[in-house]
């Protein structure tokens, strides 16, 4: 029997063929990335806008993810701010968490800019990914919007990845399964 190299999805009306990778022997997810996908990050925009509490701020980690969450803030009518990977020069008085990441499997750090602190100090807070795999992203966004004094009342997503039960406090689109063969 041949294996599958793709998996089909339907993110709000738009179907993708997604490629499926091999990350451990045995195991294979498939890839989602929105990057340069107009029609798709418009599409989940339009469908996760209608459903997230209000808020005053969006965050959202840099890449994948900063399509989604400025279609969504020019949506909802909200700011977003974006928990950077590297600190920059231009970063006064950052603050940082530390995640893992699971395209690297490294330890990575988030950093938010100090210009951002102020928008987020007691603000209510929406975090913006693109796919919920191990919630080590949102892990060290909630450390930073601890950190920040920041209230996140929703967290939000295209996809989650694995058992849909662990991600039940993820307002998504649709749960990707793993692929073990």
């Amino acid at each position: 029997m041949e294996q599958e190299t793709h998996y089909e999805v339907n993110i709000a009306g738009v179907n993708r063929q997604l490629p499926l990778v091999e990350i451990a022997p045995g195991l294979r997810i498939a890839i989602f990335n929105m990057l340069g996908d107009t029609e798709v990050v418009e599409a989940a925009a339009d469908a996760l806008s209608q459903k997230l509490p209000p808020a005053d701020v969006l965050v959202t980690p840099e890449v994948k993810a900063i399509p989604l969450a400025y279609a969504l803030s020019v949506r909802l009518g909200l700011p977003y701010v974006v928990a950077r990977k590297t600190l920059k020069p231009y970063m006064i008085g950052a603050i940082s968490a530390e995640v893992l990441s699971i395209t690297t499997g490294k330890p990575q750090t988030l950093y938010l800019d100090g210009k951002d602190l102020a928008l987020l100090r007691n603000a209510k807070v929406i975090l913006v990914d693109d796919v919920v795999s191990t919630g080590s992203t949102l892990h060290g966004m909630q450390a930073l919007m601890d950190k920040a004094a920041a209230i996140v009342v929703a967290k939000t997503a295209v996809f989650t990845e694995g058992d849909p039960e662990k991600w039940k406090d993820i307002i998504a689109l649709g749960n990707l399964p793993l692929f073990a063969d």
